[in-house]
């Protein structure tokens, strides 16, 4: 009967799942992510290229736990270059690889950006990286650097970095919890 219990590679099909489970548990950084769920006002400035004055606008951000505690599920609206603007981002901390994933999807693409990184030592400043082929400027890398100022304020931040390139800021926002 143990025999039947046994997964291909020897493990014991309950002390998979107990380790599986164990995993499953939000923690620490869950509970961070969690202290940024509400409504919030976002400032925003984008370059669109180094030597470019950048765009400014104003919208709002949704932010909603998901599963129970596990994921961050951030919805961003307003404006990009005069269009409608609506974007995604799922963010997540593994308690398997130690590390923060998010994956980004807009209304002005129809690409998956996948980012990885981990936190500052207090867990208030997330860096992330993305590796992206542009369609315009060729493989890059891009760095999200997003900090929790306070109970009401975040900071993100976005850099490019073309290949044989220099890194260049992209963009930045302030996010402020509406009252």
């Amino acid at each position: 009967m143990k025999k039947e219990t046994m997964q291909e590679g020897g493990m014991d099909m309950q002390a998979m799942m107990e380790a599986y489970r164990k995993l499953a548990i939000p923690g620490v950084p869950h509970r961070l992510l969690a202290s940024l769920a509400g409504s919030w006002n976002t400032r925003s400035r984008a370059w669109m290229g180094p030597e470019q004055p950048p765009l400014e606008s104003v919208g709002a951000c949704e932010q909603t736990m998901l599963l129970d505690g596990r994921y961050l599920q951030q919805v961003y609206t307003g404006e990009m270059m005069g269009e409608t603007f609506t974007g995604i981002n799922l963010l997540a901390y593994d308690n398997h690889t130690g590390k923060y994933a998010s994956v980004w999807f807009d209304s002005m693409s129809t690409g998956l950006y996948y980012f990885e990184g981990s936190a500052s030592e207090d867990g208030r400043t997330i860096t992330q990286e993305c590796s992206y082929d542009d369609p315009v400027r060729g493989p890059m890398t891009w760095r999200s650097v997003t900090r929790i100022v306070d109970d009401n304020t975040m900071e993100y931040e976005m850099f490019l970095t073309p290949r044989g390139g220099k890194e260049e800021k992209a963009s930045e926002m302030t996010l402020t919890r509406r009252p």
